[in-house]
C-alpha cells in the first residue's frame, strides 16, 4: 500500500474538500496530487500488487467518499424552496444571520449538534482554536460579495473530521443569511428496524453501519466499541455479505438512499440526440435486457447496409461528422451505436457486476435484438477492450476490429509518466488508487459542466497540436459536442459509468489483447496525450498480432481527423 506522510495526507484532504466546494479548483488538486504521489507511484512495480495501492480504509479514501457526497448536495436551493430543503435535509443544517443568530434548525441539527433556534454560533461546541473560523465563514457568506466556505474540524471524541459548508442563502426579505450544512447525518429512528428486517442484520451490525455512514474509520469504531480491528473487519465482511454489497462505498450509498426520505424523480429529458444545424436528429431506440435494464441505441448510415458496431469511447462520442455520416450511407454501411449502461437513459449496471464482461455481453444481446449474425467493430479509444472481450466470447460473430486511438494495457510506470497531466491524473489513479477515482471523475465532470465542454477539452488536450487543430474544424466540434451529450449534458452526467470504464481499461487484459481470435487494425496518433509515439513503439513489440499504424501530426482524435482512411480500413472487415 502507498504510504503518505501525515502532513502531505492532510494537504491532499484539504484540496479534496476544496474541489468539492468549487470543482474549478480541480487543476490545483491535480498539481498537488501529482507532486505528492509521483515519487510513491514510480517506486512501485507495475504489477497486480500495485493496483489499488490506496486501500479502502485509508483517510484519503474515506474523505474522498465524503467529499463526493458533499458535491452531490451542494446545489444552492432557490428562495422558494429553502424551507423545504432545510426540513428534509438528512444532514444537520441550520440558517443563521450575519451576527451568528440561528433562526432555523432541522431535527438533525438539534439532535446531533444540540443546536436550537435563538442560539448564537459562538456557543457551539467547537475546538477552542477553531471557534472563530465558523464566524468568519458566516461573515464571508453574508458579505457584500457573498462567498461560500468549506470548513473541516476534528471531533476529538471519535477522531474523525466534521465538515461545515457555509453558503449564502436567497431570502425574499433582503436580510443576508447563511445556510450551514454539516457532514453530521441524522439517523432516522425507523431505519434501524428497517435495516434489520430487510437485511437480517443484528443490532450491533446496524450500529457499525451507522458509524460508517457517519464517517468513522475502522480504527475509531473498534476503539468506541472496545473491539479489535480484526473483529470489526469481520463484522463488516458479514454486513457486506448480508447486504450483497462489495465495498463500504456501495454499502454507504445504499444506506444514504434509504435515509434520503425526500427522494425525487427527474422528469424524463429529451429522447433524441440533439442536433445543431448540420447533423440531423436521430431518435433513440430502446430494448430491455433480461434483468429488466433499459438499454438504448441508435443507427445511421444505410439501414440495409453492411453492419458495423460502433463503440464510441467513454466520452460518448456517438456522432460522426456530417460528412462522415453521409459517407457511411454512400458506402452502404449500417452503423449501430449502443448507448451502454450508465450513459444517456440506459440503466447503470449493478455495483457487483463484472463491468467489462457485462458490457461486452450487452453488445452481444444488442446484436441478437437486431438479428445481426456477424459484424465488424469500430472501437474508439479504450473501448478496444470491450471489442476484444466480445471477440473472445463470440469469435464467429466478429469479422474484425478497427480501433482508432485504441488503448492497450501499459507495461511500465514510465509509460504513465509520459501521459499528458490530465490523462495521467485519471488513468494512473484508475490503476493505483481506484477507490479515489470516482471522486476525481465526479469533480472533473462538475468542472466540465461548469466551464463548458469546449473549455474543458482545451484544458485536457492542450498539449496535442493535432487534437486542438482537429477540434477547431466546425464539423468535428459539432459532432463531438453533440454526440457526447449521453456522457455530459444538462440532462445527464455519466461520471459513475465513466469511472468504471477507466478502471476497466487499466485492468489486466494483456493476454486477451495478445490472443485475440479476430484481426485487429489500430490507428494511433503520434501526439496522443494518453499514449504518445514512444509508448506505442514499445507496445508494438508486446502485441505483434495487432497491425498498428502511427500517424504524425495526429492526436487522440485520429478518427475525426482521418475518418476517410478509417472507413477504408473498416471496409476490409465489413461482411
Amino acid at each position: 500500500m502507498i504510504e503518505i506522510e501525515q502532513s502531505q495526507k492532510s494537504e491532499l484532504i484539504d484540496q479534496i474538500y476544496n474541489v468539492a466546494l468549487d470543482p474549478e479548483r480541480l487543476e490545483t488538486l491535480l498539481e498537488v496530487w501529482e507532486a505528492r504521489m509521483r515519487p510513491l507511484r514510480t517506486s512501485l512495480q507495475h504489477s497486480g500488487d500495485a493496483a489499488g495501492a490506496i486501500d479502502d480504509d485509508s483517510d484519503i479514501a474515506v474523505h474522498a467518499r465524503r467529499a463526493g457526497d458533499f458535491m452531490d448536495r451542494l446545489r444552492e436551493p432557490e428562495a422558494s424552496e429553502w424551507q423545504a430543503k432545510l426540513a428534509t435535509e438528512i444532514a444537520a443544517a441550520f440558517r443563521v444571520t450575519r451576527q451568528g443568530l440561528i433562526i432555523n434548525a432541522n431535527n438533525a441539527a438539534t439532535k446531533l449538534l444540540g443546536i436550537h433556534v435563538g442560539q448564537n454560533t459562538n456557543e457551539l461546541e467547537l475546538p477552542d482554536d477553531e471557534a472563530g473560523k465558523l464566524s468568519e465563514a458566516i461573515a464571508a457568506a453574508t458579505g457584500r460579495v457573498p462567498k461560500s466556505s468549506l470548513l473541516r474540524f476534528m471531533n476529538e471524541t471519535d477522531e474523525r473530521a466534521v465538515v461545515f459548508h457555509v453558503a449564502p442563502v436567497s431570502n425574499p426579505s433582503g436580510v443576508k443569511l447563511a445556510m450551514v450544512r454539516t457532514s453530521e447525518l441524522g439517523w432516522p429512528q425507523h431505519l434501524t428496524g428497517l435495516m434489520r428486517d430487510a437485511f437480517k442484520l443484528t443490532l450491533a451490525e446496524v450500529e457499525i453501519v451507522q458509524s460508517l455512514v457517519e464517517g468513522k474509520t475502522i480504527k475509531s469504531i473498534g476503539k468506541e466499541r472496545e473491539r479489535s480491528l480484526d473483529t470489526v473487519r469481520s463484522q463488516i465482511r458479514s454486513i457486506l455479505a448480508k447486504t450483497e454489497t462489495r465495498s463500504q462505498t456501495e454499502l454507504i450509498r445504499i444506506v444514504l438512499s434509504l435515509m434520503d426520505v425526500v427522494g425525487h424523480t427527474d422528469s424524463e429529458p429529451q429522447t433524441i440526440v440533439n442536433a445543431p444545424r448540420s447533423l440531423s436528429a436521430i431518435p433513440f431506440e430502446t430494448m430491455f435486457m433480461p434483468d429488466g435494464r433499459r438499454y438504448d441505441y441508435f443507427e445511421f448510415g444505410d439501414p440495409k447496409g453492411r453492419p458495423c458496431l460502433y463503440l464510441p469511447f467513454k466520452y460518448g462520442l456517438t456522432r460522426w461528422t456530417v460528412s462522415a455520416e453521409a459517407e457511411a450511407m454512400v458506402r452502404k454501411i449500417r452503423v449501430i451505436v449502443p448507448v451502454r449502461s450508465g450513459y444517456g437513459h440506459s440503466t447503470p449496471l449493478s455495483g457487483s457486476a463484472n463491468y467489462p464482461m457485462e458490457t461486452a455481453e450487452d453488445f452481444h444481446r444488442l446484436l441478437d435484438h437486431l438479428h445481426i449474425e456477424r459484424t465488424a467493430i469500430l472501437a474508439i479509444g479504450a473501448d478496444l477492450r470491450y471489442a476484444v472481450q466480445l471477440a473472445h466470447k463470440f469469435p464467429n460473430r466478429i469479422s474484425g476490429i478497427l480501433s482508432c486511438a485504441g488503448s492497450l494495457p501499459l507495461q511500465t510506470p514510465e509509460q504513465y509518466e509520459r501521459m499528458g497531466k490530465w490523462h495521467r491524473f485519471i488513468l494512473a489513479n484508475a490503476h493505483y488508487a481506484p477507490l479515489i477515482l470516482p471522486f476525481l471523475v465526479k469533480a472533473g465532470f462538475s468542472m466540465a459542466r461548469r466551464i463548458g465542454k469546449e473549455r474543458f477539452f482545451n484544458a485536457v488536450n492542450g498539449d496535442s497540436g493535432g487534437d486542438m487543430k482537429t477540434f477547431l474544424e466546425p464539423e468535428v466540434r459539432e459532432a463531438m459536442l453533440t454526440g457526447s451529450d449521453i456522457c455530459l449534458s444538462d440532462w445527464h452526467i455519466a461520471h459513475h459509468a465513466f469511472a468504471r470504464d477507466c478502471i476497466a481499461s487499466e485492468g489486466d487484459w494483456e493476454a486477451l489483447a495478445q490472443k485475440c481470435p479476430v484481426p485487429i487494425r489500430l490507428l494511433r496518433g503520434a501526439e496522443d496525450p494518453q499514449s504518445p509515439k514512444k509508448t506505442m513503439l514499445e507496445l508494438q513489440d508486446v502485441y505483434p498480432n495487432i497491425n498498428m499504424t502511427i500517424l504524425e501530426n495526429t492526436g487522440q482524435l485520429v478518427f475525426f481527423q482521418h475518418w476517410r482512411m478509417a472507413l477504408d480500413e473498416l471496409e476490409t472487415f465489413l461482411v
